[in-house]
């Protein structure tokens, strides 16, 4: 969404808080129910996305005026302050920016971040139907790209295939990043930075002619949102290589069909065309890791029991692994494909796998 998009449909909010207020009504302001009963798995679209159901933010309502006072305290000053002068800034920085003592009163604005103004901006998202990097609000950088991808940053032309061993840091918001070309076959995300470093020193990219990303665990939204944009603005495959465990099967499932917590923008931010490359329980035994393999604690089984319920881990295949996950009572890390030589991963393991097409969907 255009900068200018976002100022009038800011402006449009307040405009129509004055207007009630004009006409003697109590001001309000509708948002999105973002509890789980509102919360959809569209068959059709393979993504999560949010229900219809609203609920009204009212000032009169003496349940209801302190977070209608923060909302609207909150979007004055991404309109004025932030989006409207270009600046750009942390969650963080914005909650100290904004909080204060009301005048003649022991009341403050706001007391805890977590819980008051953070979740008011994804009120905000939900509500103006622009990404939180739209209304000029970053997170902490996660994540490193490599590839034969060409981009503009801030009027900088930079080349992903010239940056050495570091690669780039995807930073948190890559709305405004112009992708210029892209010249890769696949994109392949890794959840463990161990393996995308030897894939990085192994030259997989080059030789493969891929892009490789790290997401350094569970998947920042830069890099959901670039893996999103790179996938579908060039129609390139997504492929996810993760843990044999149900953290990482869980960090695959955000990725391709988004989060509950972020089900609104499931559309920008998961992609649900991507297959799952990572380690499986089969992969276990036909490339004899068993003695690789970590137990698997009572934790790791009630996730893995959870995500069995989740109607997209429904698929037959998906229903195999994780029953075999709980049965066998173990789990492996990528790092276990170590045990057959430094090289394995880059020489045999995913060329075989990609070869065969051997992911899951």
């Amino acid at each position: 969404m255009e900068r200018k998009e976002v100022m009038k449909r800011l402006k449009n909010m307040g405009t129509e808080v004055v207007e009630e207020l004009e006409t003697g009504n109590s001001p309000s302001i509708e948002v999105p129910v973002r509890t789980l009963s509102n919360i959809k798995f569209n068959e059709e679209l393979q993504q999560l996305e949010l229900g219809a159901s609203t609920s009204k933010r009212s000032f009169m309502n003496v349940g209801q005026s302190r977070k209608f006072m923060q909302t609207m305290l909150i979007a004055a000053w991404l309109e004025k302050d932030l989006v409207g002068k270009g600046l750009h800034t942390s969650l963080r920085d914005m909650y100290y920016a904004l909080k204060r003592t009301i005048p003649g009163t022991k009341e403050n604005t706001f007391e805890d971040q977590h819980s008051e103004s953070d979740p008011i901006i994804v009120d905000l998202e939900t509500s103006l139907g622009a990404l939180r990097e739209e209304l000029h609000l970053n997170a902490d950088v996660r994540g490193r790209v490599v590839g034969n991808v060409v981009i503009e940053d801030r009027g900088d032309t930079v080349n992903w295939a010239k940056l050495g061993s570091g690669g780039w840091s995807i930073p948190s918001n890559v709305e405004d990043i112009t992708i210029k070309s892209v010249d890769a076959e696949y994109i392949l995300l890794i959840e463990k930075n161990a393996a995308f470093e030897r894939l990085h020193e192994d030259k997989f990219w080059k030789h493969e002619n891929c892009i490789l990303i790290t997401s350094q665990g569970q998947a920042a939204r830069g890099v959901r949102r670039l893996a999103n944009r790179l996938s579908t603005e060039f129609k390139k495959p997504l492929y996810v290589f993760t843990d044999c465990d149900a953290y990482g099967w869980y960090i695959y499932s955000v990725i391709k069909w988004g989060s509950m917590n972020l089900a609104h923008v499931s559309d920008k931010l998961g992609t649900s065309q991507a297959k799952f490359l990572g380690l499986t329980m089969t992969d276990i035994e036909k490339y004899e890791l068993e003695g690789y393999t970590i137990r698997a604690k009572d934790m790791d089984v009630k996730r893995a029991k959870e995500l069995l319920e989740y109607p997209w881990f429904k698929n037959e295949l998906w229903q195999t692994q994780i029953k075999l996950m709980i049965k066998k009572g173990y789990k492996a890390e990528l790092e276990a494909l170590s045990s057959k030589g430094l090289r394995f991963i880059t020489k045999t393991y995913l060329p075989e796998k990609i070869q065969a097409r051997e992911f899951l969907p």
